[in-house]
């Protein structure tokens, strides 16, 4: 079986194309994409504001989050 023969102009071209599409009808996918995106950039961020390299003990942890109650 021989391969459809297409050059990379015209494949980039179709690429191109079909992503704009599907962003036209499923802007939904891409917000969703940047909401994790962001999520995770906070979460990072939060991770390494928060790791001060000192430990505290598990009943201290559970103090605060019966503090939150």
């Amino acid at each position: 079986m021989v391969a459809p023969s297409i050059a990379p102009e015209q494949l980039k071209d179709a690429l191109k194309a079909a992503l704009v599409e599907v962003l036209e009808e499923r802007s939904d996918l891409l917000r969703d994409v940047l909401a994790e995106v962001l999520e995770d950039f906070a979460l990072t961020r939060a991770i390494q504001e928060g790791d001060t390299g000192e430990r505290v003990s598990r009943e201290e942890v559970f103090q605060a989050l019966d503090a939150l109650k």
